[in-house]
């Protein structure tokens, strides 16, 4: 294997990884350096051709990313490193796809509050024609009710992705907090947290980035699709739990209520954000 040749001690590959126009997709490329970073402030701004991710013109495809977390690197190992970054532009405004700018903004202005997020991410693993994996090719399988939380090859698809993407995360020092079979064959989830304030956007990210890229050494796809099948079948969320210190100290029921109120008030607005392409959704959904 190429990855067991030795690597020299100067040299450090660096896989610099940004959200694409999608608001969904992922990207990712290399870099050398010739040091073992210890903080994303301590590597170069980079920059892609945004005119191929959908963030840019063909005339001035420049997008600049800004490193902002630093994980482990799984798949090269040693003090090789995965670099989640911010997306600028060539003039050095905020780009429009760079969401974490704003939250990290939010997150700051209430960090007294010392706010926790935990996200139970679901997922459907799909094979290279987008089929679930290990559905039959012409038909169903049978009806929901085995598969949740199942043992047992006539009742779980795919587990070898799931286990080798666990084991990333903790290499990667990802707060990942557990995994399930899910509701609908194929269906898995895994849970992050809990983590404080921009942390829990950086570490679910990055999971999501380990899961795409262990999944490709499989042959497998992974879907966040709420409803990657039609029909009768279990649909996908990322269910988030979320409180603040305030909730967690006694009386801290009267602060979930009052939290809870508030929300309320733009229920719509808040389920329509869920999408990055903000189509509109019905109550219930």
């Amino acid at each position: 294997c190429y990855l067991a040749l030795p690597q020299p001690a100067d040299k450090v590959q660096c896989m610099y990884i940004w959200i694409d126009g999608s608001g969904e997709n992922l990207r990712a490329k290399s870099r050398t350096v010739h040091f073992t970073p210890k903080s994303p402030k301590e590597l170069p701004i980079w920059n892609f051709d945004g005119s191929s991710t959908g963030q840019a013109e063909g005339h001035n495809s420049d997008v600049m990313i800004h490193p902002v977390a630093l994980f482990k690197d799984p798949f090269r190992g040693g003090n090789n490193r995965l670099v989640l970054c911010e997306n600028y532009s060539h003039d050095g405004t905020v780009h429009r796809t760079n969401k974490r700018h704003s939250c990290n903004e939010v997150m700051q202005k209430v960090k007294d509050q010392h706010p926790w997020f935990g996200i139970e991410q679901e997922y459907t693993l799909q094979d290279t024609d987008l089929h679930p994996f290990g559905w039959p090719k012409n038909g169903f399988p049978g009806p929901q009710g085995p598969y949740y939380t199942g043992v047992g090859a006539n009742k779980v698809y795919g587990r070898d992705v799931v286990e080798a993407h666990y084991r990333a995360c903790l290499y990667s020092e990802v707060k990942i907090a557990g995994e399930n079979a899910e509701v609908m064959p194929a269906q898995w989830e895994f849970q992050v947290g809990p983590c404080e304030g921009i942390d829990m956007g950086d570490h679910l990210w990055l999971a999501r980035f380990l899961l795409h890229r262990v999944a490709e050494d499989f042959g497998i796809v992974v879907s966040f699709d709420p409803k990657p099948m039609p029909g009768d079948w279990n649909g996908a969320g990322a269910h988030t739990n979320y409180s603040t210190e305030a909730m967690r100290q006694p009386g801290g029921m009267k602060v979930m209520i009052e939290a809870i109120e508030k929300l309320g008030k733009r229920h719509a607005s808040h389920i329509r954000a869920y999408d990055p392409h903000g189509a509109p959704t019905t109550s219930g959904d």
